[in-house]
């Protein structure tokens, strides 16, 4: 078993992080030195290596991510106080083909690894040939004046069809819907046109007012085709009862998702977002790079990865742009970026305000040691697309979207975009729930302790066990969810909600 209190994460890193708390005057070997800790260094923070004079440039995880403020001397707190950041609202980006065809070279190698070995789940085959992890009732409200409504019908439902063979029942409540003008409006009207056709609703009940901006008959040509026997729609002004014609559409919608049965299917085919909120000093070393190990596995697997929170890719932006499968995608990535920063600047917003107190706390000091840390959810995995705000998803392999890091916006833009379930990675906890699985990861043993109640799997095993074991454990663990075996906390605690992204005037 390993044992060790400090951890140097790259050969040329000048900064080191604590394991575990450690004191003034304590003396640690790292890397064969021996260095006399001149500060209390809090568990999760870092501490210089050497002495790191004036304006020099901070090393961990082998990439800059700050500057020192002051002479830093060895042994002491590396953190805010003497780190500041070196991003600017600008930035020079570069495509390397060479270096994007050894990422796909490498993804090959891992993809002829699974090659007839990879596991299955069992899952909901949809009539569209796409598949579900739960087979669960929605109502989705084209409006907020609706939602009250909607939740008097579910809550009939979940007593009027306990006995029937379903995973769940939800009403996605939201304020919006009316009085909101352009994209941002229509973009309210995309999320919810999303969720109608999500896969892992075996049936939707489409629920409006009547004389809202979201007009029922304008969204209902947004959404489009759909299978009659599935999705329903009620307009409430245009009948006597809007509950009784509500309660008995869902049992129309109930009698027919109540027959649909698993079948086993390739782990291959579902889609997965990867999200990290309340990070700290951990989460870098542990929780995201496991589910940078598994995105790696899982597109090798033919799996589709989904990774959002643009402003959490600031300061890490390069080193996504070097995986682009082709000139097109870098340059979509580089407009991803650069657009998310034109939105802090329109809003007259610092590019760089972050991290959180939150993360502060937990040892993370500069937005590029939050972004460093956080884009290795992704792995090495080449990046195949570029997603807007609400885009479907349609390539296997790692897709970016559009989208902020605040974690209930961020869970629901996955969603939308197709994902069946979420890894969310946590180094300070978190109970939110999403419309799919949202299984918590913890980057450190102690929160996972403290919160099991809240958290799914425990990555702060890395820092005492091999690599490959703790990966099996969690690919199973993805399996035993995705096939209904297992419920993810948030399901259990009925943590599930939506947020949309709002950009412009409100009436």
């Amino acid at each position: 078993m390993q044992t060790f209190s400090t951890l140097k994460i790259a050969d040329n890193d000048s900064v080191a992080v604590a394991i575990n708390a450690l004191t003034k005057g304590e003396v640690v070997t790292v890397g064969g030195d021996r260095i006399t800790l001149v500060t209390d260094i809090p568990a999760g923070h870092k501490f210089a290596l050497k002495d790191i004079k004036e304006g020099e440039l901070v090393i961990k995880y082998g990439y800059p991510i700050g500057k020192a403020k002051s002479l830093i001397r060895q042994g002491e707190h590396a953190h805010a106080s003497n780190i500041s950041t070196t991003l600017n609202a600008s930035g020079e980006y570069h495509w390397d083909k060479q270096v994007s065809a050894s990422f796909m070279a490498k993804a090959e190698e891992r993809r002829k690894m699974w090659e007839g070995k990879v596991p299955t789940i069992q899952a909901y085959r949809r009539p569209n040939g796409k598949i579900g992890i739960r087979n669960e009732l929605w109502i989705v409200p084209t409006v907020g004046c609706v939602n009250m409504t909607a939740q008097i019908i579910i809550d009939w439902a979940k007593g009027a069809f306990a006995s029937y063979n379903y995973d769940g029942i939800h009403v996605w409540s939201h304020p919006y819907g009316c009085s909101q003008l352009g994209a941002d409006h229509e973009a309210t009207r995309t999320i919810l046109s999303d969720l109608v056709h999500h896969p892992n609703a075996g049936g939707v009940l489409v629920l409006s007012l009547g004389c809202e901006n979201n007009t029922p008959e304008s969204f209902r040509a947004l959404v489009g085709e759909v299978d009659p026997t599935r999705v329903k729609f009620l307009t409430c002004q245009e009948v006597e009862d809007e509950i009784e014609a509500g309660k008995k559409l869902v049992t129309d919608l109930m009698e027919t998702i109540s027959k649909d049965k698993r079948e086993s299917i390739s782990m291959g085919e579902l889609v997965i977002g990867f999200k990290c909120g309340g990070s700290d000093g951990f989460s870098g070393i542990t929780a995201n790079p496991l589910l940078g190990r598994f995105c790696d596995a899982f597109t090798a697997m033919g799996g589709t990865s989904l990774l959002t929170e643009v402003p959490e890719m600031f300061g890490a932006e390069q080193l996504l742009m070097n995986r682009a499968v082709n000139e097109k995608v870098y340059k979509e990535t580089v407009k991803l970026i650069n657009d998310f920063k034109d939105y802090f600047i329109k809003h007259d917003q610092v590019v760089y305000e972050n991290p959180s107190p939150g993360n502060k706390a937990g040892g993370i000091s500069t937005l590029e040691d939050k972004s460093i840390g956080a884009i290795q959810k992704g792995g090495q995995a080449p990046v195949v697309a570029v997603l807007d705000y609400g885009q479907r998803v349609s390539e296997r392999g790692l897709n970016l979207i559009s989208g902020p890091g605040n974690d209930i916006v961020s869970t629901t833009a996955l969603t939308a975009s197709g994902a069946h379930i979420i890894l969310f990675t946590t180094g300070r906890g978190t109970p939110l729930g999403s419309p799919v699985p949202t299984v918590k990861v913890a980057s450190n043993t102690a929160m996972a302790t403290k919160k099991a109640n809240w958290i799914d799997f425990d990555a702060g095993r890395l820092l005492v066990e091999d690599n490959e074991t703790v990966l099996s454990d969690f690919i199973a663990l993805i399996q035993k969810v995705a096939s209904g075996e297992q419920k993810a906390k948030n399901e259990i605690n009925g943590y599930a909600e939506i947020s949309l992204f709002k950009d412009g005037v409100i009436l």
